[in-house]
Order: C-alpha cells, then structure tokens, then sequence
C-alpha cells in the first residue's frame, strides 16, 4: 500500500502567513475612529503595569520613535481616550492612563476577533504556536528596536512577599498584588533556562 504523503511546511510559507495575518490583522482596525497605532497603544495601556505607562516606554513597546509615540498618545488624547497625569513613581516623568471612553474601546477591540479564532484552535496547537512565535520574536525583536516585555509573575525579579494575596517586585520592593503580577512590564527578566518558574525566594 503506498504511503501518505506527508508535506512540510518551509519557512518561507509561515512568513508569508505571518505576513498575511499581519495585514488582515491591519485593516480590521481601522474602525471606531481610530488606526492600527492608535489601537496598539490602547492595548499596551490596557495590559501594562504602573511602571511602564508612559510615553518612552510605548515607543520601546512598539519599536518605534518617541516622536512617532507623542504623535499616537496625542490624537488619544484628542479623542478623550487617554490622559496624562504626573508619575506617582517619578515626579519628573508623565503617566498615561486609559480614560472611561478608552476601556469601553478596549471591549470592542476587533483583535478580539482573532483571539477567538485562536481559542478555536486545540489546546496543545495554540501552546506550540505561542512558543514558536515567541522564539521567532525574540530572533527579530533587537532589530526593530522593541524591548522585551512580559508579565511579572513569569519574571526572575518575582520573590514571595509572605501572602498568598500578593508578590514582591524584586526591583523596587513594592508589593504586587495578584492582578499586578499578570500585567506587562519593562523591566522584565526573563527566568534563566532551566530554573523553575515561580516565585523566587526572597532576598536575604
């Protein structure tokens, strides 16, 4: 009986995917008044922890300029969908924080589209994709100028804090709470390989 034919994928076809996805994932964002740079930013707003609201780092986010960044958070502005404030952390710096109209935005994101689309996927193909995208990124991350970015319950700064409730940024020292942990940062570490994820211990 003659075997299956078993076609593998090149590396040149999941670029051209990746490229395909990128423009799809381009032109539904041109909706409720605003564009695909101005939806990013919102998204990077919506996920990103008290450290990392600001303009500088969402030009590090995006990998782009902070002109570019500026220009993006001021037609937010505009459109009563951010604000700035003075920088609890740093009295010289500015915070950006999302306005009411800009979370009501957020729920009506259309990237919200292809995440369900993705949740469609099994379980054990969504996982794969994940990491082999994030492998890719990392690879390409240095040359368009982007910062790595992640969550701080997956970063090697996390030591406990003596609560089930709360965690402790290894950095500043402050306490995080458990919806703290699971937003972006830009001082993110990433676990050396082969250490255990979680918390670390605490600092002597």
């Amino acid at each position: 009986m003659p075997q299956a034919h078993t076609q593998t994928t090149t590396a040149s076809e999941v670029a051209e995917l990746l490229d395909r996805l990128r423009r799809a994932a381009q032109a539904l964002q041109f909706v409720h008044g605003l564009n695909p740079a101005q939806w990013e930013a919102l998204r990077f707003l919506g996920r990103a922890n008290r450290y990392s609201r600001s303009p500088s780092t969402l030009a590090e986010y995006l990998g782009t300029t902070k002109g570019t960044a500026s220009q993006t958070l001021r037609a937010l502005e505009t459109k009563g969908c951010v604000e700035r404030c003075r920088d609890c952390n740093d009295r010289r710096g500015v915070s950006v924080e999302l306005t009411a109209k800009g979370r009501e935005l957020l729920a009506v994101d259309p990237m919200l589209g292809i995440e369900r689309a993705v949740e469609g996927l099994p379980s054990e193909c969504a996982g794969h994709l994940a990491k082999g995208l994030a492998v890719v990124l990392d690879k390409i991350r240095s040359g368009c100028r982007q910062g790595a970015f992640g969550v701080c319950e997956r970063c090697r700064h996390l030591v406990e804090a003596g609560g089930a409730e709360t965690t402790l940024c290894g950095l500043t020292g402050e306490p995080l709470s458990k919806e703290d942990a699971k937003l972006l940062c830009v001082n993110f570490a990433e676990c050396a390989e082969g250490a255990a994820e979680g918390p670390a211990a605490p600092p002597p």
